[in-house]
């Protein structure tokens, strides 16, 4: 492991070299910060925290366990307001090179955002995602271990897909550390170090009018309370897309959508 002693000896400092090719953050891209924070406060619960990266950004904390970012970039980036994963690589240049090599395309970056580089690019069927080159957020570990996002994609060809972020992410190859892929159940699952981090699935329309239909990664908060959690979220301007007995597809103010669940995809 690629790991570092924090300054003040409270916590390890993970770089991307460390987990390679994993999910290690969701962020959402937000226009307004404060209405964004209000928002999630009053849906999921949570409280916030600065980040390193400067004013426009803000950590979340769950029962004080880091959970997602906020970027109020959307303007300054001529952006959609969305929420993205991010996987750790070792290079962002190289990945960016893969991404485009492969059919895919580049938004934004690679762009220096101290401790780290980082860059938002789409895969060839054209579902957002990130990378994250240097250190990950203190205590990265405990959301690690705490799992209280999990990430899945919805796309064409699941097959394809993972053939594509297999090659840009360095998955299932002789290096030491990197994820496994398994298929199972007629999807892809992806493990790092044992642990389901993201499951990809086919059956999106490349062309669908809907977004909910088109290829997009989709982010799961794990809650205790599904349905309070829906009921929050149309009385604070948001709306339910779909909703079961333990799952609700979610759209904030802006247009983000995420899903909560009842319980952890591990």
């Amino acid at each position: 492991m690629n790991n570092a002693r924090n300054p003040r000896g409270t916590a390890e400092v993970v770089s991307t070299h460390s987990v390679f090719g994993a999910p290690c953050w969701v962020s959402l891209t937000s226009r307004d910060l404060e209405a964004t924070q209000e928002f999630y406060s009053a849906v999921l619960g949570w409280r916030w925290r600065p980040a390193k990266l400067g004013d426009r950004f803000r950590v979340a904390l769950a029962q004080s366990v880091p959970v997602a970012g906020i970027a109020a970039v959307a303007s300054m980036w001529q952006m959609a307001v969305a929420w993205t994963p991010y996987f750790a690589v070792p290079s962002a240049d190289e990945a960016v090179a893969r991404v485009q090599e492969r059919g895919g395309t580049t938004a934004v970056g690679p762009l220096s955002l101290p401790p780290g580089r980082a860059a938002l690019l789409a895969d060839r069927d054209g579902a957002t995602f990130g990378i994250w080159e240097g250190e990950l957020i203190s205590h990265w570990e405990t959301w690690r271990r705490a799992a209280p996002t999990f990430i899945r994609l919805h796309t064409r060809d699941a097959f394809d897909a993972a053939m594509f972020y297999g090659e840009v992410l360095d998955w299932a190859t002789d290096r030491p550390g990197c994820c496994e892929v398994r298929y199972e159940g007629g999807e892809v699952v992806l493990r790092s170090g044992g642990d389901v981090v993201a499951r990809i699935e086919s059956g999106a329309l490349e062309a669908a009018p809907d977004p909910t239909i088109r290829p997009h990664w989709q982010v799961h908060f794990a809650v205790a309370d599904v349905e309070g959690c829906t009921r929050a979220a149309e009385l604070h301007g948001g709306s339910v897309l779909s909703k079961g007995s333990d799952e609700a597809v979610l759209r904030d103010p802006d247009g983000a959508q995420f899903t909560v669940t009842s319980h952890r995809e591990r």
